[in-house]
Parts: C-alpha cells; sequence; structure tokens
C-alpha cells in the first residue's frame, strides 16, 4: 500500500463511528502537550496498564513495588474490565487512585452513560465485528457495577489521559494507547515494526521529547528502541502475554537493573526500560474469572482462552529489536 492509500485508509478508521470502532475526537492530544513538567519524578518506576480487574494481580503489584523502597506505580489505565464483583471493582478503583494513574478507555467511558463510542477500545479493521460487540457488551455490564459507586466513577473519569515522568535524567511519557490518542493504536507491535510508521514515530518523540513512551492498549507487549527513544507496551498487567505463560507484564524503567524476572527490554538517556513479569496465582484467578464471566459470556468468549493457555504470541516477537 502507498503511503497516501495508508494515510486515508487510517483517516477511515478514525472516522468509523461504529460503537467499539470510534475514536472519539476527546480522547486526542497533540504529541507536544507531553513537553512539560514531570508529574512525577522517581529513581524506579513501575508502569502498569491493563490491570483488567484482577485483583490477585494487583496483590502482587503493590508487593512487587513495596519490595523497592522509595518506587513509584502508576496504573496506565483499563485498571478495570472483569471485576463486575463490587467489591473488586471497588478496591481496584480505590487502589489506582491512591497512586498515580491515568484513565484508559474503559475508565473514560465508564465514567458516564454510553456515549456512542461503546467500549471505546477504538479497535482497527482486522479485529472482527464479534469481538468488538462482545466488549461492548462486557462494557455495559461493567458500568451497572459502576453505578453503585458515583464518587469513584467520577474521580476515574476526571483523571488525566497522559502523565509525564523523569526517572533519572531520561524523560518518559506515560499514555494509555500512543503519542496522540488516548485509544491510539500506534504503538502496536506491528505498527512499530512498520517502515510507513516511522516518521510518525519520529514526529512523536522529537514533539514530546520524551526518551520513553509507556503504553499498554493494544493487549499485547512490545519493546522498540528507536534512535530518539524507546517504546514500551506492557500489554497487560492482569492477563497472560504469550502461549502457554500464566502470568502478565509490568513496566520498570529505572537507574538500576530489575531486580527480578527481566523478560527483555533497552537502555536509553541512562535509564533501564524493562518488561518484568507479574506472578499471581493462575488457578485461582481462573476461578474468579468463571464465577463472575461463566461459559456463555462475552468475556468468556473473548478472554477464556487467553486467561487458560496465554494469546498466540510470543515473547520473541514482543522483545525484537530490543536490547
Amino acid at each position: 500500500m502507498s503511503a497516501a492509500l495508508h494515510k486515508l485508509a487510517q483517516a477511515g478508521r478514525d472516522e468509523d463511528i461504529r460503537p467499539g470502532r470510534a475514536c472519539p475526537v476527546a480522547y486526542r492530544y497533540p504529541p507536544r502537550s507531553l513537553d512539560r513538567e514531570p508529574e512525577i519524578v522517581a529513581d524506579t518506576l513501575y508502569v502498569a496498564g491493563g490491570l483488567y480487574g484482577n485483583v490477585l494481580a494487583l496483590d502482587a503489584l503493590l508487593e512487587m513495588v513495596a519490595s523497592e523502597p522509595g518506587a513509584a506505580l502508576a496504573f496506565n489505565g483499563d485498571f478495570h474490565w472483569f471485576d463486575i464483583e463490587p467489591s473488586d471493582f471497588e478496591r481496584v478503583g480505590t487502589e489506582a487512585l491512591a497512586r498515580f494513574a491515568l484513565r484508559g478507555n474503559v475508565e473514560t467511558e465508564l465514567a458516564g452513560e454510553d456515549t456512542g463510542a461503546g467500549c471505546g477500545c477504538a479497535y482497527p479493521a482486522d479485529v472482527g465485528d464479534a469481538e468488538v460487540s462482545r466488549s461492548n457488551a462486557i462494557l455495559e455490564r461493567l458500568r451497572e457495577t459502576a453505578r453503585r459507586f458515583p464518587a469513584l466513577r467520577e474521580r476515574q473519569g476526571a483523571l488525566p489521559m497522559n502523565l509525564v515522568g523523569r526517572v533519572g535524567s531520561a524523560r518518559v511519557a506515560l499514555v494509555h494507547g500512543d503519542a496522540g490518542s488516548l485509544a491510539g493504536w500506534g504503538f502496536a507491535q506491528d505498527r512499530l515494526d512498520d517502515v510507513r510508521h516511522a516518521r510518525w514515530l519520529d514526529n512523536a518523540f522529537a514533539e514530546s521529547r520524551a526518551d520513553v513512551f509507556a503504553s499498554s492498549h493494544t493487549c499485547l507487549p512490545a519493546c522498540r528502541a528507536f534512535e530518539r527513544g524507546v517504546v514500551i507496551n506492557n500489554g497487560a498487567a492482569g492477563m497472560p502475554n504469550f502461549e502457554d505463560t500464566r502470568y502478565g507484564i509490568v513496566t520498570r524503567i529505572s537507574t538500576t537493573q530489575a531486580p527480578r524476572e527481566r523478560l527483555y527490554g533497552a537502555r536509553v538517556a541512562g535509564v533501564f526500560v524493562d518488561a518484568v513479569a507479574l506472578r499471581f496465582d493462575p488457578r485461582r484467578w481462573t476461578e474468579r474469572f468463571l464465577a463472575a464471566w461463566p461459559e456463555g459470556s462475552p468475556a468468556h468468549e473473548s478472554y477464556y482462552r487467553r486467561i487458560a493457555n496465554g494469546p498466540r504470541y510470543t515473547l520473541a516477537r514482543a522483545a525484537s529489536r530490543a536490547a
């Protein structure tokens, strides 16, 4: 496909107004808006996107961060998803709001009633309509739980769409989606490896002055080192990310080497940028998931295979071109 045709195709996706396909204008921001003073300053920063309401992963995450005195934790959006049990929803939301956090499309859509964007995922064309419909249904069911917690719902909706951090001498842009949209797919593994996407990436680094972009929205992990900086997408903290595995992944950015289960990573501006395994009890998590989302439910149809066996994706693909 020529560059011109690719641009037209992307424009067509952005303008698709079907629920779950839409990219609302309110989700967008210019990369230069990330060129600002940091809200987070730390020597070690953990970034956890896609917790997806997994309270066992939450316990493991808080223990991991607490084991490094002085480490900061930022929730990178979509900390809710499967947590339709009210006590789980309340705990996840409360813990996220007690720390640095930005909102993902899930929290944004939960903050109000139907906006017409469905789940707000802005799924690209290669995601089937059935999967999009199921995601919209999950969001609607989760909204029923969220209505029980109006104050929590409002506070989550008021969270920023992005955050800026400084770790050592490195500037870190925390975004749920990509450098231009809360639900952008510009940091998906296939886009990062597409040479036609290189100019967009270069502009994103130049306008934001970021050394690191940390994201998650696309739900599959990737780490890529470019001339101007590193993009790391942790995929999901609360679900398996590779075939035949049962652990989540979080991003660790630090002036020191990771003390545990570094899977892959890169270095930039004097800091280590790593994907770290987040281990929780998979048997207990599967039991909790099935209690909330039994066979025949939309979440079971879309996610049970991944929860049980991991997605059809490998660590080698995530780590390609990372040091």
